[in-house]
């Protein structure tokens, strides 16, 4: 789970919609996390492969590698008396033309080989020059016959063929983890509008707390970060070679701490370009619900679950003094001798847990062997007992040793709270599992086996797939979390013919039954074809809890038609020994299919486990199955979080190669679709990025590995113009009539505007250099340059509000503050008005569209905050008609409650839908009249599409 809580209430699905992966771009993330099914190759016929003595190998090409994703049906001798690697390397090498990996010894590191009841796998990472290749892993699997000879019996996975990029970075290892930084604070607020909010003053708590809810809703400003500095910070890991095109050189950082705005605990796994130091990939580090000898230490205690039942504790008795401490030293004490601990972290906040070693902790501790009633309330003997039963259905199911098969420890920490208030979920954070004290309603979250053993499998996931958590594979990484929690909970509870077997989190309410509280049901029935969301990675990391039960749930069908122990094998097998981290569905339907074939399954059991992936509409081709009534563009834009501008009749966007592996350009066109778009941008190694249009200009950012420059170009041609040299992180570039303006933000949260006009070799700073002011969110229509502004007023009361400049003569008017308690977002300014978004009610997951004349006058709430129909996340502006973003606040989650676009006039009314298109519709750009562009992930790629008018009532 992420750290969005996932019980479907209309203000949880609302914070989790509003959710978006930290982090200013993903680059190519559609064709580096591509699920394509590819086609199944037979040599031969399976009637003559009976025949053949020596039968072909079934090969299941690669996709965009000369490398076999899978292959089958071989025995072929392994060469080397050594090692499995050894041998493994030695057959890879041996089958050159088969593979086409040139040299195994130089480009494959072994990791650990998997030893299990058919034999051996091993999984080597890809290296490219040395440096490691995200998402290369291959596995080869062998058997040992009879005297001791090993056979090779099948390899698969990814071995990226095609890349070439060089090993030398431009960019400093410094200035990478500065950008990185500065990507995940501004990333923290974005979702594709744009947000300021003011959360300082005397109800900063309430505030904080309701603006979690507006988690994600633009690129830009929190208040209380810009003004008051941020406690993220960033670490390399070195460089990384992302497997896009002839490949990325990136530096890969860490950013962990805490949202400043929310308090959310934040560990953002970036990939900096290592030539122009833009973030090209970004997604989130926490995956949350969301025997031995009897010579040990330690001795049985015991205590009661929240649920009334009293259990067994492995505990251990301290020898100063004679306090028992919630320490199981039996478990591995014949291994590693590791313990498995769990701690009392109710006085720590979740944001100071994630990702590093909080203070503030507290052993759990009894004066005897019995523990008592804090204890239980603290959810700390659920947490220590049911941490006992996944190492054990880990150890005795599967024969593994801990969540890395190498005897980790186990550290649980139970009841961190957000900033003192309510942290309702719970997450592993790639050390330790961490689960939130809960609230009135729903109980601390490690009181429900399944939802520790979920957590304790994504650790598993980690050291064996490593499945990458955004898009199908972090889906994938879910859903066999999911499975595992739940089947690890029915196993130990004796549950699996109960009908709530299939769901997750069900005991974790104090008032609701189990299926009203459940956060997830395997059996929803959900298919790619009517359920699956087609989201941007800004919403739940492109869908990792919103699509995991179209297969979990193909999953769980098996368990229910082969039983739990062959079931749990083959989805073990398959997680182990053939899955690899940029996995999609029909990829991880080839592992699980393979691993059942490899443990003897056959006849009618293997029709079944086909079936299971039929019936959820895991088939090759299903993402091509997806309408739209929509024009396009321009298509695979392999790009995110870089917007799209409209103007004039011409619309301009940002776009990478097919296989998202170069750096983004800049294109444009008429939005009618006439013509042929033109490539403004140069080639320069660069990103291009944020552009906007006029109808006469293009203006964008272009990052570099020493600074951020602002670049124009006229579309009727000519040379590109460099407008300024930031040095900092920029967004929201506008452009109209040659003025052009932007966002500066920097790693420390300060944001401010500037513009600059023609001939001008400077820019304007409208904060006229005060730090304690911030301003964000630029829009510009002639001469009049609208933004977002916080400030302290001369009563010392901080306000929020907005403020036009005349960029002609420099006057400022500021619009006058009203109320906007929690924040306002998303400002759009044509020739006669202002309007932004409002946030005035706490708690309320609703925002108002406000209006005021371009003097500053007339301030008048066009369509109010508590409207029924107010569910807005952005706004844009035509001369004749306002083009909202808004969602259903339904219960549950479907593609007709997604972010969709709808327009009305300019006193907003008579709203109506621009486009019936079934998937999520972003950063809606208003052109001349009615027409729109937007960015559109309906069928699960993301298109720069129109429609001149809008299309009225729409049935989804």
């Amino acid at each position: 789970m992420s750290t969005s809580p996932m019980r479907t209430t209309p203000k949880r699905a609302a914070a989790l919609r509003r959710s978006g992966i930290p982090g200013a771009a993903l680059l190519g993330v559609a064709a580096l996390l591509s699920a394509a099914a590819p086609a199944a190759q037979a040599a031969q016929p399976a009637a003559a492969r009976a025949a053949d003595p020596d039968p072909a190998p079934e090969l299941i090409p690669g996709q965009r590698t000369a490398t076999p994703a899978l292959v089958e049906g071989i025995e072929e001798p392994a060469q080397d008396s050594g090692s499995a690697a050894d041998a493994a390397r030695k057959h890879l090498a041996q089958k050159k033309s088969r593979y086409h990996i040139s040299d195994p010894r130089r480009d494959l590191t072994a990791g650990k080989t998997v030893r299990g009841r058919t034999g051996e796998a091993v999984r080597f990472q890809q290296k490219h020059k040395g440096i490691p290749v995200l998402g290369g892993q291959y596995l080869v699997r062998l058997e040992e016959k009879k005297g001791g000879d090993r056979v090779v019996t099948g390899t698969s996975g990814k071995y990226f063929t095609g890349l070439t990029v060089g090993a030398g970075a431009k960019v400093s290892e410094g200035t990478a983890v500065e950008r990185a930084t500065a990507a995940a604070l501004t990333g923290l607020s974005e979702g594709g509008a744009g947000s300021l909010t003011r959360l300082s003053g005397p109800d900063a708590p309430e505030r904080k707390s309701a603006a979690k809810e507006q988690r994600g809703k633009g690129s830009s400003l929190k208040g209380g970060a810009s003004l008051k500095g941020t406690s993220l910070k960033g670490t390399s890991h070195g460089l990384v070679v992302l497997p896009q095109g002839k490949g990325v050189l990136t530096y890969h950082v860490t950013v962990t701490g805490e949202d400043p705005a929310t308090g959310a605990p934040v560990k953002q796994e970036i990939y900096i370009d290592a030539d122009a130091g833009f973030p090209v990939l970004s997604y989130s580090g926490i995956q949350a619900f969301d025997d031995a000898p009897s010579a040990h230490p330690g001795t049985e205690g015991s205590g009661v679950k929240l649920d009334g039942g009293k259990v067994a504790l492995d505990v251990t008795k301290d020898a100063k003094s004679g306090a028992y401490g919630l320490i199981d030293q039996r478990r591995q004490w014949g291994g590693s001798k590791n313990p498995i601990t769990t701690y009392d972290a109710r006085d720590v906040d979740a944001g100071d847990a994630s990702g590093k070693w909080p203070k503030g902790l507290k052993d759990v501790t009894s004066p005897t062997p019995e523990f008592g009633k804090d204890a239980t309330e603290s959810g700390a003997v659920d947490a220590h007992w049911a941490a006992g039963q996944v190492y054990d259905y880990y150890r005795t199911k599967h024969g593994r040793d801990s969540l890395d098969d190498k005897g980790m420890a186990i550290n649980s920490l139970v009841g961190v709270t957000d900033q003192g208030l309510p942290f309702v979920n719970a997450f592993w954070d790639g050390q330790k599992m961490v689960y939130g004290g809960g609230d009135e309603e729903n109980k601390v979250f490690s009181a429900d086996l399944d939802v520790v053993g979920h957590e304790m499998t994504h650790g598993v996931v980690e050291h064996t797939a490593g499945l990458v958590y955004t898009g199908q594979s972090g889906a994938l990484n879910e859903a066999v979390a999911d499975y595992f929690g739940n089947a690890i909970d029915v196993t130990a509870t004796g549950n699996e013919d109960s009908p709530e077997a299939s769901l997750i989190g069900e005991n974790l309410c104090r008032t609701q039954g189990p299926k009203d509280c459940a956060m997830r049901d395997l059996n929803d029935g959900r298919t790619t074809g009517k359920d699956f969301l087609g989201v941007t990675y800004a919403t739940d990391s492109g869908g990792v809890h919103l699509n995991s039960t179209i297969f979990s749930g193909a999953l769980w069908d098996i368990r229910e038609d082969l039983g739990g122990d062959r079931a749990d094998r083959i989805v073990y097998k398959a997680l182990t020994e053939y899955l690899t981290p940029l996995d999609g569905f029909t990829e991880a339907r080839g592992a699980v299919v393979a691993a059942a074939k490899d443990l003897g399954t056959k006849g009618k059991d293997l029709r079944a486990v086909n079936r299971a992936f039929d019936a959820h509409g895991i088939v090759k081709g299903w993402e091509k199955a997806i309408g739209a009534d929509s024009d396009k563009l321009l298509g695979d834009l392999n790009i995110k979080r870089t917007g799209a501008g409209a103007g004039g009749g011409w619309w301009a966007t940002s776009k990478s190669d097919e296989e998202g592996g170069e750096p983004y350009s800049v294109h444009a066109g008429r939005t009618d679709g006439k013509g042929a778009p033109k490539l403004l941008s140069p080639n320069d190694g660069r990103f291009h990025v944020h552009p906007d249009t006029d109808g006469k200009t293009v203006a964008w950012a272009a990052y570099g590995a020493d600074s951020v420059e602002i670049l124009s170009r006229p579309l009727r041609g000519g040379p590109v113009k460099k407008l300024w040299s930031a040095g900092t992180t920029v967004g929201n570039v506008k452009v109209s009539g040659n003025t052009v303006a932007w966002q500066e933000s920097s790693p420390f949260g300060q944001q401010r505007v500037a513009y600059i006009k023609p001939g001008e070799r400077e820019p304007h700073f409208v904060d006229g250099g005060r730090y304690e002011v911030a301003t964000a969110l630029p829009t510009l229509s002639g001469d009049k340059l609208g933004y977002a502004k916080a400030y302290t007023d001369k009563d010392g009361i901080d306000q929020i509000s907005t403020e036009i400049t005349d960029v002609r003569t420099g006057k400022q008017t500021l619009v006058p503050a009203k109320e906007s308690r929690l924040g306002i977002s998303t400002p759009t300014i044509n020739g006669k008005y202002l309007y932004w978004l409002v946030d005035d009610i706490a708690d309320d997951n609703r925002q108002g569209l406000r209006r005021a004349k371009l003097d500053g006058t007339g301030l008048t709430d066009v369509i109010p905050e508590d409207g029924k129909d107010s569910y807005f996340w952005g706004v844009d502006a035509s001369d004749t008609a306002l083009t909202l973003t808004r969602w259903k606040p339904e219960r549950g989650w479907s593609n007709s409650n997604l972010t969709k676009l709808v327009q009305t006039d300019l006193d907003g009314k008579g709203a109506q839908r621009v486009s019936c298109n079934r998937g999520e519709q972003s950063y809606g750009a208003a052109d001349t009249g009615r027409r729109v562009v937007w960015i559109d992930g309906t069928t699960g790629h993301t298109d720069l599409v129109t429609r001149a008018r809008p299309a009225g009532t729409c049935t989804q």
